[in-house]
């Protein structure tokens, strides 16, 4: 399998007390120990790939701001932050290249910051670019039809407001509900009802997320290629939620996703706050995509 990575992320720097913190990239890395690899440096994105989902002004306003600022209440861009999120953004493209070059048959994208709250013309929940939605109108360049699967705790809307219309990609996502940013109710289908939202409620556990992948996702799938948004804030230790999966839960997941058409997959970070429950998980996680890699 590969793993794309880049000293850029570290550049993005968030005020004293966020939760999305330089540290989530150690802690990622403390994850990946001993798994075997081949290591990658995350590209920066071309202007061409940030345009497959954002109009020009809104990239433009973004290259704009080369100190620092507040977009949202909280949502913040350092003089580093561009680079990282770029960068972001050129491994998740380049990430699917080479899956889809037969360089390997999984790949995993160290990306921070995230990129599933960003839409079309807005930054927001820490994103600044839609870098799975991105990387899914990518891969559309060379492929008919392409899942993306997001399990991170709050709802994916940017990624859902970037495929929205896109025909060709399914978009399954489960999220708490109640929760922000409040989208992701069931009647949330895409304009071609392509969208499938997998509410969960608060306190339910890794069982409950079990029988509703189950029953509500997997039996929709014919992707040539999965992306997934590997959120791990559905952990129980993680504080900015109320779900109460473990580390087994996330490999699990990522088991069945991985079975699943080609077993092409591409995974991008998201979220995971609590940075003992990120390494478990993202331990747990990459594992499984190692081991589908071998067969």
């Amino acid at each position: 399998m590969l793993i794309y990575s880049t000293p850029a992320s570290t550049l993005h720097i968030t005020p004293p007390g966020h939760p999305e913190r330089v540290d989530r990239i150690a802690a990622v890395e403390r994850g990946l120990i001993g798994i075997p690899a081949t290591r990658r440096e995350s590209p920066l994105a071309t202007d061409a790939q940030i345009l497959l989902c954002h109009p020009a002004p809104y990239l433009n306003r973004l290259k704009s701001i080369t100190g620092t600022a507040q977009l949202d209440p909280d949502t913040w861009m350092s003089p580093g932050s561009f680079q990282a999120a770029s960068r972001a953004v050129g491994g998740a493209c380049a990430a699917v290249d080479a899956v889809l070059n037969g360089d390997a048959i999984t790949a995993f994208v160290v990306t921070r910051p995230p990129g599933h709250h960003a839409e079309t013309n807005t930054a927001m929940g820490f994103c600044l670019f839609g870098t799975v939605a991105i990387a899914a109108k990518h891969a559309l360049t060379r492929l008919n039809r392409v899942a993306v699967v997001d399990f991170d705790v709050h709802h994916g809307n940017g990624t859902q407001d970037l495929l929205w219309s896109e025909p060709r990609a399914l978009l399954i996502t489960s999220q708490q509900m109640p929760l922000w940013p409040g989208s992701g109710a069931p009647s949330e289908r895409g304009a071609h009802g392509q969208i499938i939202n997998l509410p969960l409620p608060p306190g339910s556990n890794g069982a409950h997320m079990r029988a509703t992948y189950d029953a509500h996702a997997f039996p929709a799938f014919d992707p040539e290629l999965i992306l997934i948004s590997a959120g791990f804030d559905a952990h129980a230790d993680d504080l900015l939620a109320n779900l109460n999966w473990q580390a087994d839960d996330f490999a699990w997941l990522t088991r069945r996703i991985c079975a699943i058409g080609t077993g092409r997959v591409v995974s991008c970070l998201e979220g995971g706050y609590n940075l003992d429950a990120l390494i478990a998980s993202v331990a747990a996680h990459v594992a499984v995509l190692q081991e589908h890699s071998h067969g």
